[in-house]
């Protein structure tokens, strides 16, 4: 009697052999995972990109976004998707890349900002507003000639507010909720000090005034109640010594950025912390980090020899990197901080203890952060995504 003979190449993998493969492969990476957590707290950012992304780490990116070069080019992230903004052209792209809504605008010095899952795209002392999320256009405004946009923000629950001039007065504040209805829900209007900004904290618009006091320059922040027809400021006060820029938000407090110092309060207009410069030059700045704000201070008016600072919201300096080398750009996220710089790509996280690196970033032109870790390295006509 012959042998029977068995072709093993046609045998299929055995299913007990091929389950504890799979069990072995997840306890590995679960051990990554739980010894970066009890690390620095990384470790289920990890995970997250794991898990959406099918591996753990990628060392150059691939490109993900096209879109039309511009210098003029401004970028927002909202999700995965990507909010590009030119003097010629306002787009959304999905996460695959694709193009999803888009119109042409004329803007002379377009601006774009987000917040609560939002876009505002805006034309600085022009009549064009939009506010765009994941699915597309959410809001259009057009201003009057006499009345151009001169600032807007969008809170953590998309909560916007426009600042504009206003004829008769010395500019105002229009707030619109998150409905985004196409009138206005509150409108703070400034008859004795001219508005740079606003801001929804809570169930209070903090409008940003300038005025003078003996001879001096004073910005100041006021809280109006959304709730009431608020002619006066329930509260108040003022930025010393410096020319406030921008304002935000940290875990409810009010975050002012002006030239000279940072200063964070309560909605009561009590000041519950302040970061000065001490001398140095504000050349970029981020409020998108959770729990901090991140700095870049220049030792000189030009030059390249600087620090990295980022402060939490008690005003208290939580991580400092001396910078002795070009800085094309920063963006803050999560607990993330991507610094953009000639020849490299460097995520840290928000004490300033280096957590990635990419060499070699081509001619990447800036940078958006992503909370889980992840980075978008932004290029005249595309951007490329890295994975730490």
């Amino acid at each position: 009697m012959s042998e029977k003979r068995v072709d093993k190449s046609k045998e299929g993998k055995h299913p007990i052999r091929s389950f504890l493969s799979f069990l072995l492969m997840l306890a590995a990476v679960l051990l990554v995972v739980l010894l970066a957590a009890y690390r620095d707290g990384t470790g289920f950012d990890i995970l997250r990109r794991y898990l959406h992304y099918g591996r753990a780490e990628q060392a150059g990116g691939e490109t993900v976004y096209h879109y039309d070069a511009s210098s003029k080019n401004r970028f927002a992230l909202l999700g995965e998707s990507l909010v590009v903004l030119s003097d010629a052209s306002l787009s959304l792209y999905n996460s695959s890349g694709a193009e999803v809504w888009s119109t042409p605008v004329t803007m002379t010095a377009p601006a774009l900002v987000s917040g609560g899952g939002r876009a505002a795209a805006y034309d600085v002392g022009g009549t064009a507003l939009y506010v765009v999320d994941q699915t597309g256009l959410r809001l259009a405004l057009t201003a009057g000639e006499e009345e151009p946009y001169i600032a807007a923000t969008l809170n953590k629950n998309g909560t916007l507010a426009v600042t504009a001039q206003k004829k008769g007065y010395k500019g105002s504040v229009k707030v619109y909720d998150q409905a985004l209805g196409p009138d206005p829900s509150f409108e703070f209007n400034s008859s004795r000090r001219f508005v740079l900004d606003g801001y929804v904290l809570g169930d209070d618009l903090a409008a940003v005034t300038l005025g003078q006091e003996n001879g001096v320059f004073v910005s100041s922040i006021g809280f109006y109640d959304l709730s009431k027809d608020a002619k006066e400021p329930a509260a108040s006060y003022n930025i010393s010594g410096g020319l406030a820029v921008a304002v935000g938000e940290q875990e409810g407090r009010l975050v002012t950025v002006s030239d000279t110092a940072l200063t964070f309060a309560g909605a009561g207009g009590e000041i519950t912390g302040t970061y000065s410069y001490n001398g140095s030059y504000l050349r970029e700045y981020d409020l998108g980090g959770t729990g901090f704000t991140a700095l870049l201070l220049n030792r000189y008016r030009s030059g390249s020899v600087g620090r990295l600072v980022t402060v939490d919201k008690d005003g208290g300096e939580l991580g400092s990197l001396d910078v002795r080398e070009e800085v094309q750009g920063i963006s803050a996220s999560g607990r993330y901080l991507a610094v953009l710089y000639s020849d490299r790509l460097a995520v840290y996280n928000q004490d300033l203890q280096p957590y990635a690196t990419l060499q070699g970033t081509g001619d990447a032109r800036g940078v958006l952060m992503r909370p889980d870790g992840s980075a978008l390295l932004l290029s005249a006509g595309s951007a490329s995504l890295f994975l730490p």
